[in-house]
This record gives structure tokens, sequence and C-alpha cells, in this order.
């Protein structure tokens, strides 16, 4: 099964096991040791699963979690962390985690509950509104049953406004999500936008605040 993981651990031990684990399982891993460093990751590339420490130097966990399922909320989270109380899980639940797992744990187990992550994600890699079908797996695109061909850009904005179909999405919100910045000037966005339309997808424009699939 292949699949990204990106963990956000402080104890560097902990970090070698589970990497040596869930390689041997043929999956791409990534370690962060502090909020700072996880976050700027994630502007870089997306994983499928993230582990997430509660208690770190610069902040918590749950911090990250927040921010994840605030930006990504395709990507799963399981928690991992020393607070094993009923009402650390239940918080940790309760905030959006969709796994709690406590220290010390299974290494086995930890792979055994990623891998079910990974199913649950691979039987929702199609994503489809309005008659657009995105594979995300094999990046293929249509639009009414015709192949639709996508740049990078293309494919990211379009997996985006598909995880939000129906919502108003402002302009500023979609530039931070699919480009990773803040910025005043929306011309990239637009010239995207445009290019989506010529390609038969239908996507509405909101004015003053931005579009909607």
């Amino acid at each position: 099964m292949k699949g990204k993981v990106f963990i956000l651990e402080d104890d560097l031990s902990i970090c070698g096991l589970v990497k040596v684990a869930l390689e041997m399982n043929g999956l791409e891993f990534k370690a962060f040791n502090t909020l700072r460093s996880f976050t700027e990751g994630l502007l870089c590339e997306r994983p499928d699963v993230v582990l997430l420490d509660i208690m770190l130097p610069d902040g918590s966990g749950l911090d990250a979690l927040k921010h994840i399922k605030s930006r990504y909320p395709e990507i799963s989270c399981i928690m991992l962390s020393a607070l094993s109380k009923e009402e650390d899980k239940v918080n940790g639940l309760n905030m959006g985690a969709d796994d709690y797992i406590a220290k010390p744990f299974s290494v086995l187990e930890l792979t055994a509950r990623v891998n079910a992550r990974l199913r649950g994600k691979n039987k929702q890699c199609v994503l489809s509104a309005g008659g657009i079908t995105l594979d995300t797996e094999t990046f293929e695109c249509s639009a009414d049953g015709k192949p639709v061909a996508l740049n990078r850009k293309e494919f990211e904005l379009l997996k985006y406004m598909l995880l939000n179909s129906g919502k108003v999405l402002p302009r500023e919100k979609i530039l931070t999500e699919v480009w990773g910045y803040d910025a005043g000037e929306t011309r990239t966005l637009d010239n995207h936008v445009s290019r989506l339309r010529k390609l038969g997808i239908n996507i509405e424009t909101v004015f003053g605040v931005g579009y909607k699939l």
C-alpha cells in the first residue's frame, strides 16, 4: 500500500522507530521536530496521514491538528501522546483527530492503524461534483465524461474546490491553500479559473468575495 506519512514528534528515538516500521511497509516518511517546521512542510507537500505528538517545544500538537483540519481536511490525523487519560483522548477526538494512540505504543499497532487510514483514503481517491470527476491517484480529470488535461496547479485548484464543493471560497483563502501564500493580487488565481472554465468546468464568480464550484 502506497502512502505518505508525516510525523510531528520531538523525541528522535520515537521518530527513528516509526521511520523504520513505516518504510518497511513501503510508505514514504518525513519527520518534523517543531510545530513551525511542520506547518512550513505542509506548504510544500501534502501527506496522506500525519502523526501528531501533543507536547512540543514550541507549541501543542493540538494546534497542528486545528491547522490541518481547517486547511487540509482530507489529511488523516492520528494523535500520539503520553497524555493517556480518557478525557485527553476524548478532547483530541472531539477536536477532529481521526485516531488517538497513547504512549508507550506498539509499533505494529501504529503501522496497522496508519494502514487502516490509508485504506479508507484510497476508497475516496475519486472526487466528483457537477459532472466533474477527479482521480487524485491517477491525476485524471473529466468534465461531462470528456477527458480534461490539467497542469499541476490547475489540478490542485480543482481538487481544493471539489473538496469544498458548494461553498463560497474567498480569493485570499484559495491563494493560501493552493499556492501557499497570502496576497492582495489575485490575477494568478483568476487566470487559472479562466483556464478551467475554457476546459468546460463550471466555476461561479461570487462578486466581491471569490469563487464557488
